[in-house]
């Protein structure tokens, strides 16, 4: 059975749904609706994949900076810090392992 999740307004400009779950895996659309709309810099211990549907974005992971755009993913190892700047709107989708029982 398919269940749908709530949009949450998360920092200005930029929303989080949960596409589906599991314990052992969470995945995330966080969509970013203007140009310097910002994911603010974080840290978690849950292993992360972000793949770019859509817009392009510059990232800081554990000090390093990283401009993605549509077609690209990569992985943030558990606790680095890492946050983002939108450059052109678009959609992130982000894996989690384990499971963001905070997103819930």
């Amino acid at each position: 059975m398919l269940k749908t999740y709530p949009t949450v307004a998360t920092d200005p400009g930029v929303t989080r749904q949960v596409l589906s779950h599991s314990p052992e895996l969470m995945v995330v659309a966080f969509r970013f609706d203007h140009a310097g709309a910002e994911g603010r810099l974080h840290s978690h211990p849950h292993i992360q994949s972000t793949y770019v549907e859509s817009g392009r974005f510059r990232f800081s992971v554990a000090g390093q900076a990283l401009e993605v755009a549509r077609g690209d993913s990569f992985v943030i190892p558990s606790g680095a810090e890492h946050g983002c700047i939108c450059l052109e709107p678009g959609t992130l989708i982000d894996t989690f392992t384990p499971r963001r029982d905070d997103f819930l």
